[in-house]
């Protein structure tokens, strides 16, 4: 583990396209929000699980995960404030923080060497910006190092950091991670996820 990299989860929306917290879905014998808990706790001691949209019911899926649950007042602005809050308390509180780690809920295929082919990639191509490569884009899971987090406190909206990546090309080395395309937006896509859980 390196205790100067930090991992901030993003789970405070309120997924109102599919109808319910897609935090809490079931897959594979557990809810999504503890399947990425889990594995962010096998890269890192220093995970952050940012809450918003039904705060109780968040709190009390990780009350028994070593993980620091940070409550964004903001997360209805969308996803921008959640990365300011989970980067300011992290910065907060470490002091040789060097990286951060951001994930989402709903890729349920992230695993735990995919964070840390994240961090290898930063040691190895000295970039300031690693991302996650599928469907022809660059996202999440993300690594910023601490030159770009000015950046990433300037956010604001409904936009995730893809802005910034997609405004740092020189700075961003990607790792390809082809499952990053599934995600659980709709109901559907979790219908679909069910269907290919056993097969992948």
């Amino acid at each position: 583990m390196n205790p100067t990299i930090a991992i901030v989860i993003l789970a405070a929306g309120k997924s109102s396209r599919l109808g319910q917290p897609k935090q809490l879905l079931p897959f594979k014998g557990k809810s999504l929000l503890i399947h990425v808990v889990q594995i962010a706790k096998q890269v890192s001691e220093n995970v952050f699980v940012i809450i918003g949209s039904d705060k109780k019911k968040m709190e009390a899926e990780i009350k028994n995960e070593a993980v620091d649950t940070v409550f964004n007042e903001a997360w209805e602005e969308g996803m921008a404030s959640s990365i300011r809050c989970g980067l300011l308390r992290a910065t907060e509180k470490i002091q040789d923080l060097g990286s951060v780690i951001f994930m989402v809920c709903d890729q349920p295929f992230v695993t735990t060497g995919l964070l840390q082919n994240l961090v290898q990639e930063k040691e190895r191509s000295g970039k300031a910006i690693v991302a996650s490569a599928y469907a022809e884009i660059a996202g999440t899971p993300v690594l910023f190092d601490k030159s770009v987090w000015p950046e990433l406190m300037e956010l604001q909206g409904d936009i995730g950091a893809r802005k910034i990546i997609v405004k740092n090309k020189e700075r961003v080395a990607t790792i390809d991670f082809p499952l990053g395309k599934v995600d659980m937006d709709t109901a559907e896509d979790y219908r679909k996820l069910l269907l290919q859980k056993d097969l992948i």
